[in-house]
């Protein structure tokens, strides 16, 4: 038996309930994990309001990100075997598999060693954020030593994590945040510079930081009317990055700026790597060796127990956390 998260009606973290399941052999193509840790991710929330891609199937699991040891593997999985520690990437839908337990099965192609300088909430914490920023930024945007990059709702996990890949490549990550209130963890972090857009001109202030060279690449979680500003002061052949809706109304972008400087605007989600298997791999060992060299370095802002994951959602619900908010699991 294992104790695992399901809700059996859609609405706020009060629908969360920890159970007590038989946990299945793994299938072929599957390993079996047990869980130490999991990171918890927003489109969990989204499932649980009924607010997802997918509608909930009741009883409904959730969780795409986790870290453990593994228990046990299938037919047909190679390069995995018992005792090896062991994170799980979101390459899956939830209506297949729920990471919220004890004990869970994965698809072995979301499954990667990883290394072992980390702790489990180390672990945990890394894979979704790296390899979301991996994706944009160096697999489709090619971001180079020297460009000046907009990494907007940058204390997020995955806005901290393309900090710090920009600063590996030797770019220039200018943070944006609503406040002034998480600048100096944001410095700290590795930010070139940080604009609180709530107070200041954030056009002004951008070309402040980038000495009017203009903008190479936004990477941009948020979206709304404030997409035209940035457009306004990116470089010639600019990338922007959309990779959320935080922000729900129509971004608004001047014709001319798309045509007159060659712009690229596209939409990026994480399932394009985590669902190419060469993409995938290349992804893996990219944040792999920055792991394992401490360039990478996953921020954690709070851990809760299994026990207390309506907590946890309500606390991410509450949109104060700097880095990835952890359940871990005794």
């Amino acid at each position: 038996m294992s104790k695992v998260v399901t809700f059996n009606r859609t609405g706020g973290p009060e629908v969360l309930e920890v159970i007590d399941v038989e946990v299945q052999a793994p299938a072929a193509r599957e390993v079996q994990i047990r869980v130490h840790a999991i990171g918890l991710n927003r489109a969990e929330i989204m499932y649980r309001n009924g607010q997802y891609v997918i509608d909930p199937e009741f009883p409904a699991r959730l969780g795409y990100e986790a870290a453990g040891v593994v228990e046990a593997v299938g037919e047909n999985v190679e390069g995995f075997a018992r005792g090896d520690l062991v994170s799980v990437i979101p390459s899956f839908m939830f209506n297949e598999y729920g990471m919220y337990g004890e004990l869970v099965n994965a698809p072995v192609h979301a499954v990667v060693k990883h290394p072992d300088n980390l702790s489990f909430a180390e672990a945990a914490a890394s894979w979704m954020m790296y390899v979301t920023a991996y994706g944009a930024l160096i697999e489709y945007g090619n971001l180079q030593a020297g460009q000046n990059i907009i990494i907007r709702a940058a204390s997020s996990s995955v806005g901290l994590a393309a900090i710090q890949i920009a600063n590996m490549l030797g770019a220039k990550p200018v943070a944006l945040t609503r406040t002034s209130e998480k600048r100096e963890m944001l410095l700290k972090a590795g930010a070139a510079a940080v604009i609180a857009t709530a107070e200041q001109d954030m056009v002004a202030e951008i070309n402040r930081a980038t000495n009017n060279e203009g903008v190479h690449m936004v990477f941009d979680p948020v979206g709304g009317p404030d997409v035209a500003k940035l457009t306004k002061i990116m470089a010639p052949q600019g990338m922007y990055f959309q990779y959320g809706a935080l922000d729900s109304r129509d971004m608004l972008v001047p014709v001319f700026d798309i045509l007159g400087k060659h712009l690229t605007l596209r939409g990026y989600e994480l399932f394009e790597i985590t669902t190419d298997a060469e993409k995938m791999a290349r992804a893996k060992s990219f944040v792999s060796e920055g792991l394992r060299s401490g360039k990478l370095k996953p921020v954690i802002d709070k851990t809760f127990r299994l026990e207390d994951i309506a907590d946890a959602h309500r606390y991410m619900e509450a949109n104060g956390q700097v880095g990835k908010i952890i359940v871990t699991i005794e």
